[in-house]
């Protein structure tokens, strides 16, 4: 393995189904902002499409990063973690990669707190992730779309100078 080795992952909303729900939202406001129709005050019109437009924006610019080395694991869900947040491998108990349930485990996606000691998650779509159990028990599952290059890089870097946990 090459001194200073990174595994590194961007990834947005971008399922057809949640796009498509959002444009008509969107649609339907701005198509009532136009029709100007009487049950709304302009005040209201104005509001409704300023927080559909914000989401719309919001769902569109959230990236969620995620890098992994010999010294630990970095994540980022921007726009609501401007610095990476950074957990070293000293404090990991176990990691490995696994399939679950966004909507069962979770409530869906994005920054979430797990259903039933679960812990937290961030994810953007899919149903894999790298689950991290800290020392202290609290666990954080974070969303992968490359979940065999995860693995096979997690499993790379496994080298006890480094003390990381055992993969699966």
């Amino acid at each position: 393995m090459k001194e200073n080795s990174t595994f590194y992952e961007k990834q947005s909303f971008r399922q057809w189904w949640l796009w498509l729900i959002l444009i008509f939202v969107l649609g339907f406001t701005i198509y009532n902002f136009v029709d100007n129709n009487e049950s709304f005050s302009a005040g209201e019109m104005i509001a409704s499409f300023a927080v559909t437009a914000i989401i719309f924006i919001l769902f569109f610019i959230i990236k969620l990063e995620t890098k992994i080395d010999e010294l630990g694991v970095r994540v980022r869900l921007f726009p609501f973690h401007l610095q990476f947040k950074y957990f070293p491998w000293k404090t990991i108990r176990k990691a490995y990669i696994r399939e679950y349930s966004p909507i069962g485990e979770y409530g869906g996606w994005g920054l979430r707190l797990g259903l039933f000691g679960k812990g937290k998650a961030y994810n953007v779509s899919g149903n894999m992730g790298l689950q991290l159990v800290f020392n202290d028990n609290k666990k954080l599952l974070i969303g992968t779309q490359k979940s065999q290059e995860m693995r096979k890089f997690l499993v790379e870097i496994n080298n006890p100078e480094y003390n990381l946990p055992k993969f699966k």
